[in-house]
């Protein structure tokens, strides 16, 4: 914020929450700047309203921008891959192993006051060492996820779409699976792909009657890769074991049925959420969008084939 107010002529929503449509359009007047967050739905309302060069998103999916509405209208939309990396596979692994091993089921009986002490059968959970880990989509944050459970001694599966070398699945520690042989061998199946058409409702119903009734099912990604009303009736129905989830289908609201279930752990999207992440995300939104302004190719641009005709 501070380099936006030095180097542009900065106005923003002051009020923490959502904008609505109207809001933005009207914040948006005379400016040929965005940036916008994983909650502001950019469509082509809004960019009809405005004389835009470029949208600088802040984060990594950009499902929440209507890209092809944008093309049309010659407007640049930028993202920040790569920074985010790290501290989204922290938090796919923390709800890992708060699943498993029911911790948010423990601090919510400590908290309640109704712990009587230690007890041999008291909150038993799955073990991680020695189980396996199915990933699936292995791009950045999947190799990191499994660049950490090698540590916990656990056998790594993925599924992606172009797999690995031999040889850099070796070095690796990982084997590829189809997507199938994944959801029924795994222990553990955390989701790691890009949100798009073609993976909305990845898993749903014949996905969750795949996975062992043992099995539990990790979500870091976008919501809406997963059907979240057949997941609930999965859980339910203890046809899975549970789930750690930090997006949601239609987020910030959630399936009143979530909330209900002791076995699913629900974080409030905190994937990128450390100082050092968001302010990394912050400066390359920032680099994006003044390199646009600045007549400049972006270094983060999600739709080049504007840039020729752009300018």
């Amino acid at each position: 914020m501070e380099r936006l107010q030095t180097e542009t002529d900065l106005r923003w929503n002051a009020e923490d929450r959502v904008a609505t449509r109207q809001e933005i359009i009207a914040g948006l007047r005379g400016c040929d700047a965005l940036v916008c967050t994983a909650g502001d739905q950019v469509g082509a309302e809004i960019m009809d309203a405005t004389k835009l060069k470029v949208i600088a998103n802040f984060g990594v999916g950009f499902n929440h921008i209507d890209l092809a509405a944008a093309s049309a209208r010659q407007i640049l939309v930028t993202n920040t891959p790569g920074v985010l990396t790290e501290a989204t596979a922290d938090v796919a692994f923390a709800l890992l192993l708060a699943v498993a091993r029911r911790v948010g089921e423990g601090e919510r009986l400590v908290r309640a006051k109704r712990w009587a002490g230690w007890g041999p059968m008291q909150l038993l959970g799955a073990d991680i060492s020695g189980a396996t880990l199915g990933i699936i989509g292995f791009g950045r944050i999947g190799r990191a996820m499994a660049r950490r459970a090698r540590g916990f001694d656990l056998r790594v599966i993925y599924w992606n779409r172009t797999p690995l070398p031999e040889t850099d699945e070796a070095t690796r520690g990982v084997t590829c699976a189809s997507f199938e042989d994944v959801l029924r061998q795994a222990d553990f199946i955390s989701l790691h792909v890009a949100y798009a058409p073609e993976t909305h409702h990845l898993l749903g119903e014949r996905q969750f009657a795949l996975m062992k009734p043992s099995a539990f099912v990790i979500n870091t990604t976008r919501g809406a890769v997963i059907d979240e009303a057949a997941m609930v009736r999965a859980l339910r129905e203890k046809r899975i074991a549970g789930a750690g989830l930090d997006v949601y289908e239609r987020e910030p609201i959630i399936d009143p049925g979530l909330y209900e279930l002791e076995n699913v752990v629900l974080a409030p999207h905190l994937g990128s959420a450390t100082i050092g992440t968001r302010t990394k995300m912050g400066m390359m939104a920032v680099d994006n969008l003044l390199a646009v302004c600045a007549g400049q190719r972006p270094p983060n641009c999600l739709n080049p084939e504007v840039i020729p005709t752009a300018r």
